[in-house]
């Protein structure tokens, strides 16, 4: 029998793996479905110089090419750390059933990773600094949702 620990340790593996080659924060992420690995990533934000290679986005998007599915539903995800708002929200989108981890959010920020800007943000206190959303006319792309609309087989999400 597997246990959740298991899981959490192939997570840490892999974080550490990360680490070791310099591809940036110690951050790992392991997704099951039926008792079995369908995919691992650590945080590659410095390998790729891609603020968004976290280790559970990464692990996301390796379970989608292996399933051939976007929606992930029936499975689950073991983090080394509170996962972030941004891969909180791709934990989401992508149907994830629940989400294991060992790490706080407190913890990270002991050591330098600091999201309280986009909690604050997200629960409608303080600001991101300059940050501004700004919305523009539409009609040059309005059509794309009205094309999209017609469509007989689309996917709605």
């Amino acid at each position: 029998m597997v246990y959740q620990s298991d899981f959490i340790s192939v997570a840490v593996r892999e974080a550490m793996n990360g680490i070791q080659k310099g591809h940036g924060g110690p951050f790992g992420a392991v997704i099951v479905k039926d008792g079995k690995i369908i995919s691992k990533a650590h945080n590659e934000v410095v390998k790729r110089n891609d603020p968004t290679a976290h280790a559970e986005v990464l692990a996301i998007r390796k379970a989608g090419v292996k399933t051939g599915c976007f929606h992930l539903e029936g499975c689950s995800i073991y983090s080394t750390c509170e996962p972030c708002p941004m891969c909180l929200s791709a934990i989401l989108w992508a149907r994830i059933d629940q989400c294991y981890y060992v790490c706080s959010r407190q913890d990270a920020e002991n050591i330098g990773f600091d999201d309280n800007r986009f909690y604050e943000f997200l629960n409608g206190h303080g600001n991101l600094a300059d940050f501004k959303l700004l919305k523009i006319d539409h009609r040059e792309c309005l059509h794309l949702f009205d094309t999209y609309k017609s469509l007989k087989n689309k996917i709605l999400y």
